[in-house]
């Protein structure tokens, strides 16, 4: 019986402990009620993915109603793989969760940092989840209001700066989504995506569809932070506190590029998408631009924090190169590096917040002799390093090998040239902080940092040795990212 309420389960069970977590007014108390209920969703997404790998796409009718009348909840290979992603993130970083937000919050916060991070985790999950158009934008509003309050903790002051400028680029995000949702709306008559999908070839390329494809794409990638769209996400990734950072750095812009790949390909199809107003001379320029201008701007960065901010919008271009190229190689590329990215930048930023917790700051300078005093803890951030630099036998590598596959399927082979500059230049970056921590003396002034605790290490460790695991073993990520991009590209709703 329980089975068959899985769907709307993932949703109800943390949306209702959210408020719990608030009454309970212990930090600790709510962390442990956090973690159950991740766990708990957790497992519900791992069910899913199975069910749907076995048997394929699962419908859920809310209140009976069927479909396109009532609201549908619709998953299928897509969405179930980042279900899985932003369920088994926001379980270790929950787990990570209990010693760092002791450190950075007052115990008068923490309650409200669990309860803002269980409805982050809830509207990240209904985003995914849903297959109602309006309803993804109401799920979206819940993310993104509860991430705005979680950056704005942040001990350092810079943290309200960076909330209210993710606020105003968020919410002219979100605006654009909506109209483009409303005039979507407005050339078919319903709101149900599969719907949509079936009834947008008849409207044609009208005006109408033409305006919703723009509010839409512009919408969806103001919010996953594309260049040069991407001006909040430094500010906010460097000052929110390290659980928060992690969270969202590895499960919000990732949601955001399923949003784009789900109008694109589910409700535009793949014809439209790569139409006249083709993805290839749209998206890969600009994701390209991406990628070697923002890891430039990294090398650069005196803050650990702020370096890995810039790298992450420099992977959000790998990924969009991917979706761009619109084949079934590409989207496999960009489908996996969403994958392995939220591995490998969830677990550097874990390991960043095990620096904070015991050097106090994150800044290179403050980083020296670190590798000596925390070896473990520095260890996880060049195995990271790695991944993200594509050595092989990393997640990293998988990812841009099937990008780079694709560039060169297209002959686009300055693209593929670009892939391979921005791993170069990754690499001055990483080398930067293994050269801080390992090569250079600890100041005398130092203060004593000893490693890290096991609560914080071994959360860490999980997602960096995954990051690992993924780059040998690749039937997870990319057997469900290709099956993923072949339903993609079969236009099925």
């Amino acid at each position: 019986m329980i089975a068959a309420h899985l769907p709307v389960l993932q949703i109800v069970v943390p949306l209702i402990a959210a408020p719990i977590c608030l009454l309970l007014r212990r930090g600790s108390l709510a962390w442990g009620l956090s973690l159950a209920v991740s766990l708990a969703v957790l497992v519900i997404a791992a069910n899913l993915l199975t069910q749907v790998l076995e048997s394929g796409p699962i419908s859920y009718q809310l209140g009976g109603w069927a479909p396109p009348w009532g609201i549908e909840y619709r998953i299928d290979v897509l969405n179930s793989f980042v279900l899985l992603i932003v369920a088994a993130i926001g379980a270790v970083v929950l787990a990570y969760a209990r010693r760092s937000v002791a450190q950075e919050l007052p115990e008068s916060q923490q309650s409200g940092f669990y309860t803002a991070l269980l409805l982050c985790l809830a509207g990240l999950l209904g985003v995914t989840v849903t297959g109602d158009a309006f309803n993804l934008f109401v799920f979206l509003e819940i993310s993104s209001l509860s991430s705005y309050v979680l950056i704005s903790m942040g001990r350092d002051r810079r943290a309200l700066t960076a909330a209210f400028q993710y606020l105003v680029m968020g919410t002219i995000g979100a605006t654009f989504i909506v109209i483009g949702i409303g005039l979507l709306y407005m050339a078919t008559g319903t709101l149900n995506m599969a719907d949509l999908g079936a009834r947008l070839p008849a409207a044609g390329a009208s005006r109408t569809v033409l305006a919703a494809f723009a509010f839409l794409t512009v919408g969806a990638t103001l919010k996953l932070a594309l260049f040069p769209l991407h001006f909040w996400l430094p500010n906010a990734y460097a000052y929110a506190p390290s659980a928060v950072t992690a969270f969202l750095a590895a499960t919000a812009t990732k949601v955001s590029i399923y949003i784009l790949l789900r109008f694109f390909y589910t409700i535009f199809g793949p014809a439209f998408a790569a139409a006249d107003i083709t993805l290839q001379s749209l998206l890969i320029p600009l994701a390209t631009v991406a990628v070697l201008v923002c890891s430039t701007v990294a090398i650069f960065q005196n803050n650990v924090k702020r370096m890995l901010a810039y790298s992450s919008i420099a992977q959000i271009g790998y990924m969009m190169i991917g979706i761009g190229f619109g084949t079934a190689t590409g989207l496999t590329a960009g489908i996996v590096h969403l994958f392995n990215h939220a591995l490998t930048k969830g677990g550097l930023f874990l390991v960043l917040g095990c620096v904070v917790l015991r050097a106090g700051s994150c800044r290179l300078d403050d980083l020296a002799g670190l590798g000596r005093r925390m070896p473990l803890t520095m260890f996880g951030f060049v195995l990271g390093g790695l991944s993200l630099i594509g050595v092989p036998l990393t997640a990293g590598f998988v990812s841009k090998w099937y990008l780079v596959q694709a560039a060169i399927e297209q002959g686009n082979w300055l693209v593929a040239a670009a892939i391979l500059a921005g791993s170069l230049l990754a690499l001055i970056y990483v080398w930067r902080v293994v050269e801080a921590a390992y090569l250079r003396p600890a100041p005398e002034n130092a203060p004593e940092a000893a490693e890290a605790p096991w609560s914080m290490l071994i959360p860490a460790w999980i997602l960096i040795g995954a990051s690992v695991y993924f780059g040998v073993e690749t039937s997870l990520s990319v057997g469900v990212a290709s099956e993923a991009a072949r339903f993609l590209l079969g236009g099925a709703g």
